[in-house]
Order: structure tokens, then sequence, then C-alpha cells
């Protein structure tokens, strides 16, 4: 079953965030996610929202996801990101 991974959050440290940006696609591409979707002004259609970027991924499955979220390569880059956003990653299971 398909597995996204939505990432919500604000850029605090720009510096730290670019550190991260510039090792993630080296990254991502060593396993069996896409990129959907990234950006840092998308329109609130309704309500209220608390952040300022939007980030999509799939995976086939949550194995997948995993596989890239717990790997050590990311694991390394991760700690940029963390130092440099606020916000939330949410996994969300596919209808198929």
């Amino acid at each position: 079953m398909t597995v996204f991974a939505m990432a919500q959050f604000c850029i605090t440290d720009r510096a730290a965030y670019r550190r991260y940006q510039s090792g993630f696609t080296d990254v991502f591409r060593l396993f069996d996610g896409q990129l959907l979707a990234a950006d840092e002004a998308p329109t609130v259609e309704e309500g209220s929202w608390p952040y300022h970027k939007v980030i999509l991924m799939s995976f086939p499955d949550e194995r997948a996801l995993r596989a890239f979220a717990d790997s050590p390569e990311y694991r390394a880059i991760a700690v940029d990101r963390w130092a440099g956003t606020d916000g939330v990653v949410l996994i969300v299971h596919g209808l198929t």
C-alpha cells in the first residue's frame, strides 16, 4: 500500500536548512521514494495553517519509508533539518 510522508514546517534557521537541502537529493535517490511536491508558499484554501513550507513524498509501502527515514545517511543530514525547522511530519497511508 502506498504511503505518503507530508512534512509541514517553518524554517527557523535558513543556513541549517540549506545544509539539509544540499544533501537531501543524494540521500533520497538511494531509496524507493518519489518527491511529489515541495512548496514554500502553498495557498491555504480553508482554515488557518501555521507553517510556511510543505513537502509531500510517496513510498511504495511503510517499510520503504522507514528504510529512508531510519537510514544512517538520512539521519546524518536530518540533524540540520531538526535544527533549522519547527513543524510536523505526517505519515499517511494510501487507499491502494
